[in-house]
């Protein structure tokens, strides 16, 4: 077998090391620390387990063909939404669809892998840039070091292993900054734009970013490299064109996302605050972890080579300013407000303020090379670098992220690196200079991704891998599944936020960046939980809510036993089943168009039925030693923690509801059975309206309060089935009685001499038509008036941005095959004039 062309070059075998040094260093450091796939500890905390891996689920459905919709439309989430924004913000990276070649079961791992080759391809293309900005002949070893370095950043190991989708900005930096030396030095105008299309695409958030730190690197090349003023203009033109291209070509994608965070639900909203300087220095240093601080770890052997450059004599003096004022600058600004906005595109992220730290990470990388690319450092640059990294480590002293590693660690790679540098300039023992600088590299690296490891169980939830729970409730989906006659929702005693996309189904439960507004307040009305401030919806269990989304078939498996706060649960996995209308039923004329949603959610539930079934009893709430709660307002009790008792009175033959959002702790029927949990804590969390059983005459629902938080007024709802039987009856009788559903939308066929609205059991989110016009509103649900005859509705659904996305990618496909096919033409135009 021929080894590939690329491998026969030093720059190809270096890139190839870089990538394989990466790889090897992070399974090392997760085997340390015994996380998935090397040990029992889960790697899926926070979004990862939440979010990340459940799309990638549905990225598998999606390309086996097993997925409930398409790749316009998500049936399984929120009850039906948009996927396109989805897809662009979670899934559009190419290295996603690795995810497709492995098991279904086995889809942490996809991710896992997924993440090593984004982290791989990383290393390579820092190495490929470090050699093509000044070539380095017989020093592409060091490159690739380098490379592997930037790649092992603390940024990457700490923050983007558990946000997969960032590691592709990690990647885009390196990839516009060389396409940005092709705009400077006017080649490859075609591949050049086509990596800024594959790094806008793969994740638009981070290649922002990225786009901006390739600027100020062109910007220096700009200054730096010999060239007439005019060149230098002609250069930046031709790299604004570039990028306005290759944004442009990204457009089909990117103008659905920016729209789906237009009709998103408010997130969370923060100030800017800097970090403690000391931090700040920490985080240059290993083993080290930090979640608002930014992590710029590099290895103490880039750092000393960045630290070198202002004392090394062989560099050009511009360069030994420049490179080292540009980092200088770009470290300030991750800390000064304005900046700050600017590096996040004008709105501070919902969590980690230090997105951008992988940028200035590349920066360090850079002036590394620059200092050691046309010689190594002498004595004096060696002793100034290392001067300056003691000096750094002094300031981070005070700091509280400091471990006992971080020092001996860090004295070990100092004197590693300082060791190899001086015996590769001797000239002798360059073996032994080479497996002390990778040594150095890979130890400091591995021993920081496993304390990284280590920390983010510590600090933030985790969630199990797929087992044997996931098994069976996939399973039981699987059998009750009737879509789309009906709806099966895999449950409310939920695994993650995401449950429907990793086992199964057409449930309520959603969480996203994208969550349409829409959809969190309908939910909320009804009395559903949430959180993640409304981003994260829950199952809402309610025989009412089941009927109004056609909710034929619902799952009970127990209590996740991976979640600490749960108690044991023994119970089986069981299905209940109801009766249920279809997905499109017809209302009367003039009814749930200007209706307004009311405070209470079991009033709410009643109007989006179309017909009174709960009967609201006045509650009193009294404490354990029996002293009434006091009012916090005119709707509610005020709670403090402790033991409450709140007393009703139903009607016989009674289901009992409870609403109380904002309770933490757990509420049963009664002083024995089953306590069942509440985790509301507004507005982070909502606690969904709970089923407590049956009750008829005086009933006692038994309060535990583990904090302060208020309980409703009107918190308790006596369902009375008989009448819930009589509404879904006539649902049944006047609705669709035919429904075909697909990836982009609905055909119903109704009764003949059907009158009224037809109501679609879906969130009528933006993009929504019917008939050709867009959708109406049935309070929060699609709509569309029938009569006339008329006895089929056809629905679509096109995500708001897309007509407009393509049409932009049109017109930059055909800028860019004029780019690429006009100089041809241009020449061939001119042989034709000057031919006899």
């Amino acid at each position: 077998m021929r080894t590939p062309s690329i491998l026969r070059s030093p720059r190809g075998r270096g890139a190839a090391l870089a990538a394989v040094l990466t790889v090897v260093t992070v399974c090392a450091g997760d085997a340390v620390a015994r996380s998935y796939p090397f040990g029992p500890r889960t790697r899926s905390v926070n979004d990862l387990g939440n979010q990340f891996v459940p799309f990638h689920a549905h990225l598998w459905d999606l390309l086996h063909g097993r997925a409930d919709g398409g790749l316009l439309l998500n049936w399984q989430s929120g009850f039906g939404t948009s996927f396109l924004p989805d897809l662009g913000t979670y899934l559009s990276s190419p290295f996603a669809l690795l995810v497709g070649v492995f098991p279904r079961d086995r889809i942490d791992l996809a991710v896992y892998v997924v993440t090593l080759v984004k982290t791989g391809v990383a290393a390579a293309a820092m190495t490929w840039l470090l050699t093509a900005l000044r070539r380095g002949r017989g020093r592409e070893w060091l490159a690739a070091v380098l490379g592997a370095s930037y790649a092992l950043c603390g940024w990457s190991v700490a923050e983007a292993a558990y946000n997969p989708m960032w590691l592709d900005g990690l990647i885009a930096f390196p990839l516009l900054c060389l396409a940005g030396e092709w705009a400077r030095t006017a080649r490859r105008p075609v591949p050049a734009t086509l990596l800024v299309t594959l790094a806008w695409v793969a994740n638009f958030y981070t290649a922002y970013m990225a786009t901006l730190g390739a600027a100020l690197v062109l910007v220096v090349r700009l200054l730096l490299e010999d060239g007439t003023s005019r060149e230098r203009v002609r250069g930046l033109v031709r790299a604004v064109r570039t990028v306005l291209l290759g944004i442009g070509l990204a457009a089909p994608v990117l103008l659905p996302v920016f729209l789906g965070t237009k009709h998103a639900y408010p997130g969370w909203t923060r100030e800017f605050a800097p970090a403690a300087w000391p931090d700040v220095a920490a985080r240059l240093l290993p083993a080290t972890y930090g979640f608002f601080s930014p992590a710029v770890f590099l290895g103490t052997g880039a750092l000393l080579l960045a630290c070198t450059l202002a004392f090394h004599r062989a560099a050009p003096r511009a360069e030994r300013w420049v490179w080292p004022g540009l980092v200088a600058v770009v470290a300030l600004s991750l800390q000064w407000g304005p900046t700050h906005l600017l590096w996040h595109a004008f709105a501070t992220p919902n969590g980690s303020p230090f997105r951008q730290t992988f940028v200035l990470c590349g920066l360090v990388v850079i002036a590394a090379w620059t200092s050691v690319a046309r010689a190594w450092p002498d004595r004096r640059a060696l002793l100034g670098g290392a001067g300056v990294l003691v000096l750094i480590a002094a300031a981070a002293a005070p700091s509280a992220l400091v471990t006992r590693w971080t020092y001996p660690l860090f004295a070990a790679g100092l004197v590693a690196a300082v060791c190899a540098l001086a015996l590769v300039r001797s000239g002798r023992f360059l073996a032994l200079a080479v497996l002390l600088l990778v040594g150095a590299q890979a130890g400091q690296a591995a021993a920081t991704t496993a304390y990284a490891d280590r920390q983010r169980l510590r600090l933030l939830d985790d969630y199990a891998p797929w087992g044997e729970r996931q098994r069976l409730q996939a399973d039981a989906v699987a059998r009750a599944d009737g879509w789309p006659r009906y709806r099966t929702d895999p449950g409310l005693e939920q695994s993650t936020a995401n449950d429907p996309l990793v086992v199964g189904g057409q449930g309520g439960a959603y969480y996203s960046s994208h969550t349409p507004d829409v959809t969190t307040r309908t939910l909320l009305a009804l009395g559903g939980g949430w959180t993640s401030r409304g981003r994260a919806l829950q199952s809402l269990d309610n025989p009412v809510t089941d009927a109004v989304f056609s909710v034929g078939a619902r799952i009970h498996v127990p209590r996740d036993p991976h979640q600490v706060w749960n108690r044991p649960d023994e119970r089986p996995v069981t299905v209940t089943r109801g009766d249920v209308p279809p997905l499109v039923t017809v209302r009367p004329s003039g009814s749930g168009g200007s209706a307004r949603w009311g405070r209470s959610p079991f009033r709410n539930q009643e109007e989006l039925l179309g017909a009174p079934v709960y009967t609201l009893p006045t509650t009193v709430l009294r404490s354990e030693d029996g002293t009434a709660a006091p009012d916090r307002n005119p709707h509610a009790y005020e709670v403090r923690a402790g033991a409450y008792t709140l007393s009703a009175s139903c009607p016989a033959g009674s289901q009992v509801f409870l609403w109380a959002p904002d309770l933490f702790g757990t509420a049963r029927l009664g002083a024995v059975g089953e306590p069942n949990d509440l985790r509301g804590d507004l507005p982070a969390r909502r606690a969904a309206m709970l089923p407590l059983g049956p009750g008829a005459g005086r009933i006692a629902v038994t309060l535990r309060a583990e904090r302060d938080s208020t309980v409703p007024h009107e918190s308790v709802g006596c369902l009375d089935p008989g009448r819930l039987a009589s509404a879904v009856a006539g649902l049944k009788q006047t609705g669709a009685t035919r429904v075909t559903v697909s990836g982009n939308g609905v055909h119903a066929e109704l009764p003949p001499h059907t009158e009224g609205v037809a109501v679609l059991a879906a969130p009528r989110i933006a993009g929504w038509s019917c008939d050709g016009r867009p959708a109406d509103s049935y309070l929060g649900l699609v709509a569309v008036p029938v009569g006339d005859g008329r006895t089929a509705v056809d629905c679509s659904f096109r995500p708001p941005g897309l007509r407009a996305g393509t049409l932009a990618g049109a017109a930059a496909l055909a800028a860019l095959l004029a780019t690429a096919f006009a100089p041809a033409a241009l020449g061939r135009a001119r042989r034709w004039r000057a031919r006899p």
